[in-house]
């Protein structure tokens, strides 16, 4: 696989952060069914690889690939958890090289022109911009755009789901990651909820949470200004209950 047939799936690749594995394959599963195909599950947890592997099994028609890559060790470990491709924060040779070796398609990570050019000498020329905004954004992907005619960019970092369409704009940006479409807090509510509604169980009688949904009230995504994806949105729960 090519990285940058990724790009033909969509125009926006999620950017996962799973803290409990058993809620991995329900989000793939929910992603997959609102039409998003391709999922990048970053190496930030513990228990990051489990929740990899869970979804390989569950969800084969998912593209699944790790984020976070930076090292070869971290390369062979999404490759054995089934993903197929991976995404790196940065850029070394050393992790070009074996991801290619592996067989695991590798999306690089770069921030200056130096980067890119180490990355195109490697014959990498679809990248990663991280963090994008903090970083210059849409200002320096048009600066890219002279001298690096021929790279395509999947901006990520600070990107939200109003700046998407500007950046996707662009003639060298092909697709954006971002967090917007699986708010950690939205999942992490979510667990709360099911666990109250747990305990008021009697209250429906006989019944059983089918469903747990979240819907975004807020206007944006409100980013912790860090330089990282973290933030938060506001969201509202709902149950369904059957009988």
């Amino acid at each position: 696989m090519n990285t940058l047939d990724l790009a033909k799936e969509g125009p926006v690749i999620p950017v996962i952060v799973i803290n409990r594995v058993e809620d991995a394959v329900p989000m793939a599963e929910a992603l997959l069914e609102g039409g998003i195909k391709v999922l990048e599950v970053t190496l930030r947890t513990s228990c990051a690889l489990a929740g990899m592997e869970a979804i390989a099994k569950a969800v084969p028609e998912a593209i699944l690939g790790s984020g976070t890559v930076r090292n070869n060790k971290d390369a062979q470990a999404s490759k054995d958890a089934g993903c197929k491709f991976a995404v790196s924060p940065g850029y070394t040779s050393e992790l070009g090289q074996f991801a290619r070796q592996i067989g695991l398609p590798l999306l690089p990570g770069v921030s200056t022109g130096s980067e890119i050019m180490t990355a195109n000498a490697d014959d990498y020329y679809f990248l990663k911009l991280f963090p994008a905004v903090a970083v210059g954004g849409i200002n320096l992907l048009k600066g890219f755009a002279g001298p690096f005619g021929d790279v395509k960019f999947c901006p990520t970092g600070g990107v939200t789901v109003e700046s998407a369409p500007q950046f996707l704009a662009l003639p060298n940006v092909v697709v954006c990651g971002g967090p917007w479409l699986t708010p950690a807090d939205a999942v992490a509510l979510k667990n709360i909820l099911q666990g109250k509604l747990h305990l008021y169980r009697g209250t429906f009688g006989s019944g059983t949470v089918q469903g747990i949904f979240a819907e975004d009230v807020s206007d944006e995504y409100q980013y912790a200004g860090d330089g990282s994806d973290n933030g938060y949105h506001g969201v509202a729960l709902f149950a369904e209950v059957v009988t």
